[in-house]
Formats: structure tokens, sequence, C-alpha cells
């Protein structure tokens, strides 16, 4: 990638991987523009990661066509994007249900936010993406595992994963990744399994530094696993 200052969309940005993430590129010199549903945190997460790059901040739900134009009109401004982070996603009902009794408004619901809104975005933002541009999805292992009680989740991470490896087929000028970043201690986690004790989960962070070695690497486009790249780490 050029040495221009590079700038990123990251979805979901207001706590987790997706803030984890933003924290860490902000150190590195990125220009951020940020998505996620809460005003409140998001502004919050702006203020914080502002001390030490540039960032927009734009709140909004990630389903909304008027929402992703207007992440579109932000990256034009910004001088185009090197990279987008599709992090934004659903679960679904907590605890979740059976696909035998699983509403099928809410699968709609959650197909909604995890297969078509993230196309959507890219669908929005294709005329600012820059030259080999990257473009990370982010999955889990229940797109591929099936794990009783995740069919709607998981089976709209598997169709993010195919969509993913489509986009990549048909651009051979773009990165396209799908990431699991593996288990995590988070609210969505938790959300999974209520009532559990999931402290024995890695903090998101862990999962930064592969995310990194895909938005600044030579991965060809594909599926990863986050903690599983290899990390060239600065002595």
């Amino acid at each position: 990638m050029s040495a221009h200052t590079r700038t990123i969309l990251i979805t979901g940005a207001s706590r987790g991987l997706g803030l984890a993430l933003a924290r860490e590129l902000a150190r590195r010199g990125w220009n951020l523009i940020l998505d996620a549903r809460g005003a409140e945190a998001l502004e919050a997460a702006r203020a914080e990661l502002a001390q030490h790059t540039q960032v927009i901040a734009l709140a909004g739900d990630v389903t909304d066509p008027a929402h992703r134009r207007a992440l579109a009109e932000a990256s034009e401004a910004a001088g185009g994007l090197d990279a987008i982070v599709n992090n934004a996603g659903m679960l679904g009902p907590s605890p979740q249900p059976a696909l035998l009794d699983y509403p099928l408004d809410v699968l709609e619901q959650v197909y909604r936010a995890n297969v078509i809104a993230p196309l959507g975005i890219i669908q929005a933002l294709r005329s600012s993406l820059q030259p080999g541009a990257r473009i990370l999805n982010i999955t889990s292992d229940a797109a591929v595992e099936p794990y009783e009680g995740w069919g709607g989740y998981g089976s709209s991470k598997a169709a993010l994963e195919q969509l993913s490896a489509i986009l990549a087929a048909e651009n051979s000028d773009l990165r396209v990744f799908s990431v699991d970043p593996g288990d995590m201690r988070t609210q969505m986690h938790q959300e999974a399994f209520p009532g559990e004790d999931i402290s024995d989960r890695p903090l998101p962070e862990t999962s930064v530094p592969g995310l990194i070695a895909l938005l600044e690497g030579e991965q060809p486009s594909g599926r990863y696993a986050a903690r599983a790249i290899a990390v060239e780490v600065a002595a």
C-alpha cells in the first residue's frame, strides 16, 4: 500500500472488537471513519481517538440506506478509503432459539444486518475505494460449525463468507477477507450466553494483531482466523 495517510471505515466501532481495532489503528496513524448505533458511546470513542488521529464519527444503523449514503459522503470528503471493516452485526434473540422455533421476522432482521448491510456498505462506498483497498468482513466460527442454537446467526455469517469469496473473485483489484476473530469477552458474546460467566474468554484486543496483518500486509483474499495469522512483531 502507498505511503499516504491511510483512511478506514469501521462499523460497530463504539465497543468491543471495533473499538479495539480503532484504537490500534489510531496509534498507527490511520485516519478513522467510525459508525455505531449508539450516539453517546460513539461520541466517547471519537473524543478519545481524536487525541491521536483524524476521526469522523457518524451514528446510525447500517441497515438504513440513508445512513450508508452518509458514510459514503464522509468517505468521499475524506479523500477515499484504503479499507472497510464490516464489524457491525446482530446476534438475534437471547437466548438463541432452535431453528424450528426461530421467529422468521427476526431471522430476516439478522440477515439484513449481517449479510445485506455489509454488501450495502461496500456498494455505497465502491467509488471511494483506493486501488488495492482491503475489505474485512467479520464473521465467526459459527459460520462453519453447526452449533446448536446458532442457526440464525451462524447461517447469516456463512452467507457473508460466501458473499466475500465471490466479491474477491469478481474484483481482483481488491483484497476481500472473511475474518473469524474467535471467542471474545464482549457484550454480544455475553448476550449469546445469558447468565454465564464469560470472563475466561480473551479480550478483543487479542484478535487485533491479526486484523492489522490483513490491513497492512500482503495476504491474498480469503478466509482467516484472526488469532492464527502469523504476525511479525517488531523487535
